[in-house]
């Protein structure tokens, strides 16, 4: 993805997840904003955009932030959200083992209270080593931490995919996490 993609992901990502205000943005209870609504205000704001960029970037971002409705009319974010919005997400049985990529200077805190979903909506997870690690490189020197998520859901947790196949959950205790 070049640099201009890459700027309007970032910028669509703030606006879809955390900020839809700033650019008078409409989403409605399930984090949905018009597609024609959404290009209109991004031009408003400075950042040239038409429907083929925008079907570019959500094409082509490897991490899959985005989603569109059938009919490309609506688009969302996938998952991430500090807002306030009802994915309708069903719930799903995960595998025996999930990872959380965090980086190291978060671990201390982590061992003693557990991941929680801090400003997000759900605490996320990951399905493979590799994707956590990349996670965590993102916030510094990475640590890759392992979740019993079978115990989690004999004892009651829920668990959730995300259309980009990023699995959520409300909260993971220390006492399911080791390194």
């Amino acid at each position: 993805m070049g640099d201009q993609f890459k700027h309007i992901s970032k910028f669509m990502s703030l606006v879809l997840r955390h900020k839809p205000e700033d650019i008078g943005l409409q989403l409605d209870e399930h984090g949905w904003a018009k597609v024609d609504e959404l290009i209109s205000k991004m031009n408003t704001r400075g950042i040239p955009i038409n429907f083929e960029i925008i079907n570019e970037v959500v094409e082509t971002n490897d991490k899959k932030r985005f989603a569109f409705n059938e009919d490309k009319t609506l688009i969302r974010a996938s998952q991430g959200h500090s807002i306030e919005v009802e994915l309708n997400l069903p719930e799903k049985v995960p595998p025996d083992t999930l990872y959380h990529g965090t980086a190291t200077k978060y671990l201390d805190s982590i061992l003693k209270s557990g991941l929680q979903k801090q400003n997000r909506r759900h605490v996320h997870l990951s399905a493979t080593i590799e994707t956590a690690k990349a996670v965590g490189s993102r916030h510094g020197k990475p640590v890759v931490l392992v979740i019993n998520a079978k115990q989690m859901l004999v004892t009651g947790f829920k668990f959730y995919l995300s259309e980009n196949k990023v699995w959520l959950t409300d909260v993971v205790p220390v006492e399911y996490i080791t390194q």
